[in-house]
């Protein structure tokens, strides 16, 4: 039995933030039912990030919606309005990532619902919060952590801002939520009381950045200073960073740097023991290393460094990352069915319960999939 079995969440959320917080909560057992617009549902079945389409709609859609249920329901239109209801009035969960005052005007606010259910856990997901002059902007991904000062951290310096390859504020916020709203169930279990929990996306990516930001406020506020070349971190020393090889790439965590000399084989290294220059004088450091580590293979400097207890690794590509058996042990690829027949691959939760994977074969949903069956089972009286 997985531990959310028998929790029901309505799930009115759209794109990428809440829904990854509701496949989370899915894989963790409980029964998701999707609320989506007729026609065209959440509107994240058209949006792609390559031009890779799964059985017509987008390959996101497919992997941050699997494992749930579609109820297809316009939210203006009161007939489905109570069906919705209806649905609520029996959830332990309700989520939804609207901006400021739209969920109001459609009347599913927190203060509505709590009087038809008292108990529920109310989850939502703001791009900056509901006060601030920035309340009404779009919570998108890149504007937000372009906001937040993360772009700043990645890439060398003077070659401008570098934002993050993947959605990270989106599912950071979604992470928040989840946990946030696992912790309202165990509140109710134990009082009987319902919780409202709001995350923003805003205040999601400021928390990823904890250890900076607090070195910053203890540093007199000094301007954040990425390397020149090989940054990793915006803050570290040398080595950290990672550098290119002969034939590929190098990661290098910490490290003394006489003791990499020795181990390398880099005299020029030895003239660095002191602590404080490997961060005053990094760039100079980092040169070095870099220079000096493209002068043999990657293996060759493996086989130097792991002996020795240096933190280091090779830099692989999915291709090399999905070969070794390190990825394989993992069992991290499952393969899911849609309702139609059509299977895909795709991650599994990555938490395990006394020992056991968390795995699900079922896919996404098609559009309404699931609306006739959940009127028969939940709604009709």
């Amino acid at each position: 039995m997985k531990p959310l079995e028998d929790i029901l969440i309505i799930d009115l959320s759209q794109f990428l933030s809440a829904p990854s917080a509701t496949l989370r909560l899915a894989d963790l057992g409980a029964r998701v039912i999707k609320v989506e617009r007729p026609e065209t549902g959440d509107i994240c079945r058209q949006l792609y990030v390559s031009n890779v389409i799964l059985n017509g709609e987008s390959s996101v859609f497919r992997a941050i919606n699997r494992n749930k249920e579609s109820f297809q329901a316009d939210l203006k239109n009161d007939v489905d309005k109570q069906r919705v209801l209806k649905l609520i009035e029996k959830a332990d969960v309700l989520i939804h990532n609207f901006r400021p005052g739209v969920i109001e005007r459609l009347g599913f606010d927190y203060d509505t619902i709590t009087k038809i259910n008292p108990s529920i856990v109310y989850g939502n997901i703001s791009g900056y919060g509901n006060e601030g002059p920035w309340k009404s902007k779009p919570g998108q991904d890149l504007l937000v952590q372009s906001l937040s000062g993360l772009t700043w951290l990645s890439g060398n310096a003077g070659n401008g801002p570098v934002p993050m390859g993947l959605a990270i504020v989106d599912i950071l916020s979604g992470s928040h939520l989840a946990q946030g709203i696992l912790a309202a169930l165990v509140k109710r279990a134990k009082t009987g009381e319902g919780s409202k929990v709001s995350v923003s996306m805003l205040e999601s990516i400021l928390d990823f950045q904890f250890e900076t930001i607090t070195t910053y406020y203890h540093d007199g506020g000094q301007p954040t200073k990425r390397t020149a070349s090989n940054n990793a971190h915006a803050y570290l020393g040398a080595p950290y960073g990672v550098y290119e090889t002969s034939n590929g790439y190098l990661a290098l965590a910490m490290g003394a740097i006489p003791v990499l000399g020795d181990l390398l084989g880099c005299e020029t290294l030895k003239n660095y023991p002191e602590v404080a220059s490997w961060f005053t004088q990094r760039d100079e450091i980092k040169e070095i290393l870099a220079t000096h580590l493209k002068t043999d293979t990657t293996e060759k400097w493996l086989s130097v460094l792991e002996p020795a207890d240096i933190w280091c690794a090779s830099v692989m590509d999915w291709d090399t990352l999905f070969d070794h058996d390190g990825f394989k042990v993992l069992d991290m690829i499952q393969t899911v069915t849609m309702g139609d027949g059509f299977e895909y691959e795709t991650t599994r939760c990555p938490i395990k319960i006394d020992g056991e994977l968390l795995k699900s074969t079922l896919g996404s949903p098609s559009l309404g999939e699931h609306t006739d069956a959940i009127v028969k089972e939940l709604i009709t009286d």
